[in-house]
């Protein structure tokens, strides 16, 4: 039955009066926002006209006028008399938009990233009662004066950046930095047959907007993020397409919101340090793994194979070490030689499905987009990615507190070196290789105050000739102790444990490693040992699992005391002295009656970063951005 003009307006009258005194019995206010009384005590620096654009309805939020904003409720409902002339003439504006459409555009002032009416209020309240997305309006933007200490106009400031270089206003996001992030992207983006000056319109109609139809369509709307927000999520991980797939996008989008529930830049991540709560097994739990009716089936992904790389074959280990551990329980597989770069993916998922695999551990950091990826496309199966950056929903992490066995290395190299120089060669600036150099330096200084530890990266994963170069480079800067990611170390060491990596001093005529005298071991075994085992009793799940529609996003996290890590030493080739200072140490770290970063802990720039005693949290020291004050980066 359709409903009268009088009717409509009545209906939209009762509905604007509910949500009046729903938020003035809360203490709110009720009425309409007029953008006169926000600029009150707001120093405008220029306004700018924009030209007439499609706005969305849900950023029109309020008035210029503080004299109109009385004639409305918050969301721009009517709230006068039937009999008014504003019902009046309300009524004929809704007449309009019924018989011929409102064609006419509003007059708006952008302010925030929010449009208030100057001209055109009942049209806006006719549209919005009808649930219309979108109007046309001329837009003037008032712009205003930057203060660094307010967060909203800091992250304008970064909008109108964005806006300058790509004249899109759909995009909103709700921290400055990611601006840049998402232009760098756009920089990038070269869809075939279009021109470059039309690039960013032809991202906007026809791969921005769909995705956000289909973010809304799934309920993005009830996260706390923008449209934009989400997808730089998705971005991150597929890149933009040239257009949007949009039944790939929908297949996933479920995923990917219980993705970006857990996303954000201080994301509530649950950082595993100890291994009690995989421990905890229930009486079912216990009679299943009794009677054995649990079955998995493991899959590795290698990036090298066991004869060329020790990491891989320190990975094997493991696998083997479980195999044999489990017999019966379980079933391993590998993939190696995978490829470091985008098709990664695809070999994953292929190995994975093909496989028909349960659990799947991709053991190098390179692979870790592709597994998340592959994770959100395969949620029934478990996808573990060793690395030390952050977890997702549907992907955990594993690694190890590396920094504990290297602060027992530079003890070592702080003890030994007769130059004061000591060199360190890395990959990247990566919080995990910070929290390492940083430790590896603080057992220098424990034991040499004096000595300098310098730092060259490769810039690679896993380059032995990279490596080996700026070895050299380290060298002719004097430094007689290396702690080096590729050496070339005798097969006798690394067979048992797959060291990767050594300390050793260098041999002052042939400027060549003389004595490999300790490296961090990684005992993988032991890792895959307890998160399988908690994968067959059910503890695992309980971890992940919580009450609520989300889930724990986690990162396993274990160091010496798990047995995960451990320090090979060659005693014959170090001072007895040396050697009982640094089994001292293990087993107060192990112990936790010490710990590498205890306080005080000075950065390069004198700065007091950790309080006298004081020691910095798991999620802190995954987090570190900056380097002690013995530490030197060289080019």
């Amino acid at each position: 039955m359709t409903m009268t003009l009088h009717e409509y307006y009545q209906d939209a009258k009762a509905k604007g009066k509910r949500e009046f005194n729903r938020l003035k019995g809360r203490g709110q206010s009720a009425h309409l926002s007029s953008l006169d009384g926000l600029l009150k005590d707001v120093d405008i620096v220029g306004s700018v006209s924009l030209g007439t654009f499609e706005v969305p309805l849900e950023k029109v939020v309020g008035t210029y006028y503080h004299a109109r904003r009385m004639l409305f409720s918050k969301s721009f409902l009517p709230l006068e008399s039937d009999n008014s002339e504003f019902g009046y003439k309300w009524m004929e504006v809704c007449r309009a938009h019924l018989e011929e459409g409102i064609r006419d555009p509003i007059k708006v002032y952008e302010y925030l990233n929010y449009y208030y009416v100057m001209e055109g209020n009942k049209r806006v309240s006719v549209l919005k009662y009808f649930d219309v997305a979108s109007i046309q309006a001329e837009i003037t933007r008032l712009i205003p004066r930057f203060d660094e200490n307010d967060e909203n106009i800091v992250n304008y400031y970064a909008y109108l950046d964005f806006y300058n270089e790509t004249k899109l206003m759909s995009i909103w996001l709700s921290k400055p930095y990611r601006y840049q992030r998402l232009l760098n992207y756009l920089n990038d983006y070269h869809p075939e047959g279009i021109a470059e000056e039309e690039k960013f319109k032809h991202f906007d109609k026809y791969v921005f907007r769909p995705f956000r139809k289909i973010f809304l369509e799934f309920g993005g709307e009830k996260l706390p993020m923008t449209t934009a927000d989400a997808f730089l999520l998705y971005m991150k991980l597929y890149n933009i397409p040239w257009e949007l797939d949009e039944s790939q996008v929908r297949s996933i989008m479920p995923s990917l919101l219980l993705e970006l529930s857990n996303y954000g830049e201080y994301e509530e991540l649950e950082i595993v340090t100890t291994t009690d709560e995989m421990e905890k097994t229930t009486l079912l739990d216990s009679l299943t793994s009794l009677f054995g009716t649990r079955f998995l089936k493991v899959g590795f992904v290698y990036a090298r194979d066991t004869e060329r790389s020790g990491w891989t074959y320190s990975h094997d280990l493991g696998r083997r070490y479980i195999e044999e551990k489990f017999g019966q329980q379980i079933e391993t597989g590998w993939i190696d030689q995978v490829p470091e770069d985008d098709s990664a993916y695809e070999v994953i998922k292929k190995f994975a499905v093909e496989g028909n695999y349960d659990v799947v551990f991709t053991t190098s950091e390179v692979f870790r987009r592709a597994t998340v990826k592959c994770a959100i496309e395969l949620p029934k199966i478990k996808f573990f990615s060793c690395s030390g950056n952050r977890p997702y929903v549907h992907m955990s992490n594993y690694f190890g507190r590396t920094y504990e066995p290297r602060f027992l290395t530079g003890i070592i190299a702080g003890a030994l070196t007769k130059t004061d120089v000591i060199g360190y060669t890395a990959t990247d600036a990566n919080p995990e290789v910070i929290s390492s150099i940083n430790a590896f330096a603080l057992g220098v200084k424990l034991v040499n105050p004096r000595a300098k530890v310098l730092v060259a990266y490769t810039g690679e994963w896993n380059n032995p000739q990279k490596s080996t170069d700026i070895s050299e480079k380290l060298i002719e800067q004097n430094a007689d102790i290396l702690s080096n990611k590729n050496l070339i170390v005798p097969r006798d060491v690394t067979w048992d444990y797959g060291v990767y990596a050594m300390l050793c001093d260098i041999d002052p005529e042939t400027k060549q490693p003389k004595n490999y005298l300790a490296a961090p071991i990684w005992k993988w075994g032991n890792f895959y040992e307890k998160i399988i085992n908690s994968l067959l009793n059910g503890s695992y799940q309980r971890m992940v699992a919580n009450s609520t529609t989300t889930q724990r996003v986690l990162n396993f996290w274990w160091g010496l005391d798990v047995g995960v890590l451990d320090l090979y030493m060659a005693e014959n080739k170090l001072p007895n002295d040396t050697l009982k200072l640094v089994k001292h140490f293990k087993d107060m770290v192990k112990t936790d009656q010490y710990h590498p970063f205890v306080g005080p802990v000075y950065d390069k720039e004198g700065i007091l970063r950790v309080e006298p005693g004081e020691i910095p949290s798991p999620d802190e020291i995954m987090s570190l951005d900056w380097f002690v004050d013995n530490v030197d980066i060289i080019d």
